[in-house]
């Protein structure tokens, strides 16, 4: 039986939500927890449920894992500043892996393919460049990006919660049914209330604002 390379798997969530968190996990997986990954079912976060997610995210956050959550304030303050979504990602996902190699020895990282592999190596430091480090069209195939994955997809939902229950009302997931949800949130709190809650660079910002 092989021994399975003992590797930081990165990935995020959030990126096409308007509303919530951006969201960047890090998780390092050897050959015993790749085991109990499998055996709880862990997958790709897009092919599981919010409940299946919600129970899983605990277990794998005992992992050595590192979890970078801008909030929609601080995303809409710093974004201008990177230019573009792929560079402000490659910041999160540097930071997360250079956090994770702090607590452990694994050397051999794997992230979801998002951007060239120059934008991610501008952003690692001095661990993250003395890592192996290899970008995956499909990233998720492998254990450890799948169980980053999920991590952080659980922090994005119960974040994005959290949130919902700060301004009064759920707070729906994705871009395209967001809208009776953006007007409502004005009516009740004015226009100022998107920079606490969305990501305002989405196109549909406009939309709701014509309200």
């Amino acid at each position: 039986m092989r021994e399975t390379l003992k590797r930081i798997g990165v990935d995020e969530a959030g990126k096409g939500d308007y509303f919530g968190y951006l969201v960047i996990a890090a998780v390092c997986v050897d050959d015993a927890s790749e085991k109990v990954l499998r055996d709880i079912g862990v997958k790709d976060s897009k092919k599981l449920s919010d409940y299946a997610v919600k129970e899983m995210g605990p277990k794998i956050k005992k992992l050595p894992s590192e979890t970078v959550m801008i909030s929609p304030e601080k995303y809409n303050k710093i974004y201008p500043k990177f230019g573009s979504l792929n560079r402000l990602l490659a910041w999160g996902h540097a930071r997360s892996i250079e956090n994770v190699l702090e607590k452990t020895e694994c050397s051999h990282v794997i992230t979801d393919k998002f951007a060239e592999e120059s934008i991610l190596e501008e952003y690692l430091m001095e661990k993250g460049r003395a890592a192996t480090v290899v970008q995956k069209i499909n990233g998720e195939a492998d254990m450890a990006v799948a169980a980053a994955s999920v991590l952080a997809r659980y922090e994005f939902l119960r974040t994005l919660r959290l949130l919902g229950r700060e301004v009064g009302i759920v707070l729906p997931k994705g871009s395209t049914h967001v809208k009776e949800a953006g007007r409502e949130l004005i009516k009740k709190h004015g226009e100022d209330i998107l920079h606490l809650v969305a990501k305002m660079h989405f196109k549909i910002t406009k939309d709701i604002l014509k309200q």
